[in-house]
């Protein structure tokens, strides 16, 4: 009696499949678009006589006007570090118990924000006027302190109050929406393990909080940096603007200043996007789970375990009743 073996049968292995991206039109259309208006505006700024690329390069790094992107700079930097106190505290008004504090909140928010800056900066520009000395003293009696606002409120800080002031009351919104956005529970928590409120504010609340805070807060620095633009209503005749209007004024030339301001203007956004950039994603750390979001740290980690496939995808194991 002879056995016999069979071989063994083996799955056949299933052919590569090539697959075929379908085809897309659209995408170089659009390019081919996108290339021709390019190459032509280009060649439009660069043969047009108007624009006078010899007075721009010229006239772009002058002291005049490096002077004022440093005074531009220091008016941007001082407004928004005022706006950003004062917003804090509106918002924290708002979200008071108190009726008070919250009624000066919103009327602080309501002029603020229902009146044009240029409008405020002529008025913070004619405060000396309105207000020609403060006095401390006896109520009808005589003065104990006074002092000349004139000496002490010159138009560079009229300049930063106004817009420190008028930005303050658009932050204060912004703010005051990043703060609800933790959940209360956050504040529960903090308030049973004994912490007090203005600890939960600083520690639990307010970093949470910048998640939301920080994207218009970079919005709102750009703006600040151009709306200095308009300070000569106090007037203060050292920012960027009124540098390149006074030369252009002189050489009758106004496009290729305004050319100049314009590319300096455009490099210190670029900066302020960049400095963005760089805060949102600090910020936003644990909570930005976009494709191909950088991952640091624990998160990479973690994803090269998944990578691995060491772990089950389900980490509780079935349990049968």
């Amino acid at each position: 009696m002879s056995t016999q073996t069979s071989a063994p049968v083996t799955d056949p292995v299933p052919a590569r499949i090539r697959a075929k991206r379908p085809p897309r039109p659209g995408t170089w259309i659009s390019a081919v678009v996108v290339a021709l208006i390019a190459v032509g505006l280009v060649n439009f700024l660069v043969t047009n006589p108007v624009f006078d690329w010899g007075t721009v390069f010229t006239y772009l790094l002058d002291v005049k006007v490096v002077q004022g992107v440093g005074w531009t700079l220091l008016i941007t930097a001082l407004s928004m570090m005022l706006g950003t106190a004062v917003a804090l505290t509106a918002a924290i008004m708002r979200r008071s118990e108190n009726p008070v504090l919250r009624a000066v909140s919103w009327a602080y928010i309501f002029v603020f924000r229902g009146t044009p800056v240029y409008t405020q900066l002529v008025f913070w520009g004619l405060f000396t006027v309105i207000v020609p000395k403060i006095v401390l003293g006896v109520p009808f009696g005589p003065e104990l302190f006074a002092l000349e606002t004139r000496d002490y409120f010159p138009a560079f800080w009229a300049a930063v109050v106004g817009l420190g002031l008028n930005e303050g009351a658009y932050l204060a919104e912004i703010i005051r929406s990043g703060l609800n956005s933790v959940d209360k529970g956050q504040t529960e928590a903090s308030k049973a393990l004994g912490m007090r409120p203005g600890r939960i504010l600083r520690r639990i609340i307010l970093p949470q909080a910048m998640r939301v805070i920080v994207p218009p807060l970079g919005n709102e620095t750009i703006g600040m940096l151009k709306t200095t633009s308009l300070v000569l209503a106090v007037p203060f005749t050292l920012d960027l603007t009124f540098a390149t209007n006074a030369i252009a004024n002189k050489l009758y030339a106004p496009i290729p200043l305004l050319l100049v301001a314009a590319i300096w203007y455009l490099a210190i956004t670029s900066v302020l996007m960049v400095g963005q950039h760089f805060l949102e994603r600090y910020f936003g750390r644990g909570f930005d789970d976009r494709p191909g979001a950088p991952t640091t740290g624990r998160r990479s980690r973690q994803a090269a375990v998944n990578r691995a496939g060491t772990t089950p995808k389900d980490s509780l194991p079935e349990v049968e009743l």
